[in-house]
């Protein structure tokens, strides 16, 4: 259903991105941020799949700097290498490479462009909803958000954690609500790390249906 593009950082870096297209007139654009593991086939078929719904989706490929066609599966070796590239990769550069993919999907959609982002996505979503300008960010499971609770958003945010992660405390998740309390933070039932993705063990139907749901309703809400 997809293709993949080039994209040009604002300091020149040149970067792949997937990009899937509505069948019709975009309705908006949507900035589909990676976890660790890389373009791969879930990050795909999520971009596929609010292509449907009306959207222009980009993944950019924001491991490029440090190795160029990541694609890895989640277990053993490719989730240490994951860990590897991650240990790797610059949060300003991974940043600007996301706003590349912001300007390309607003440019595309004709209007309005939103970023949703999982597990080091998910941290890259919220953090460019505090240093970039998209018109809504959702994440799911960001990785060490409590690092960067106390910075302040822009514009609207929605946020999903499992109440079993094991990789986030509600430590974590309590710092981003007192910091922020206008922020929409939706918590799950027996869902943990990763439960919306289907190809992990972890995965949760019925937390990433309703998740999911939430997060498109909130990003048309926003960008319509």
């Amino acid at each position: 259903m997809g293709e993949t593009i080039i994209l040009k950082a604002n300091d020149g870096h040149e970067l792949d991105a997937y990009v899937a297209r509505p069948p019709g007139k975009p309705i908006a654009g949507l900035v589909v941020i990676q976890e660790i593991f890389g373009i791969n086939q879930h990050i795909r078929s999520i971009a596929d799949e609010y292509a449907k719904d009306g959207v222009i989706a980009v993944a950019p490929a924001l491991f490029d700097r440090v190795e160029k066609g990541v694609d890895l599966t989640y277990e053993g070796q490719d989730a240490q290498k994951g860990m590897g590239l991650l240990q790797k990769t610059d949060l300003s550069k991974a940043l600007a490479d996301v706003d590349a993919a912001l300007v390309y999907a607003r440019k595309e959609a004709g209007g309005k462009a939103g970023v949703i982002g999982y597990c080091f996505g998910g941290l890259l979503a919220w953090l460019s909803a505090t240093r970039l300008h998209p018109d809504a960010a959702v994440g799911y499971y960001a990785g060490r958000i409590g690092s960067f609770a106390s910075e302040t958003p822009q514009v609207p945010v929605q946020l999903h954690f499992g109440k079993l992660d094991t990789h986030i405390s509600a430590e974590q998740v309590e710092a981003v609500h007192t910091a922020n309390p206008e922020v929409e933070i939706h918590l799950y039932e027996n869902a943990g790390h990763g439960f919306n993705c289907d190809l992990r063990a972890s995965y949760n139907s019925q937390a990433a249906a309703l998740a999911r749901s939430r997060a498109l309703a909130f990003l048309k809400e926003h960008m319509s």
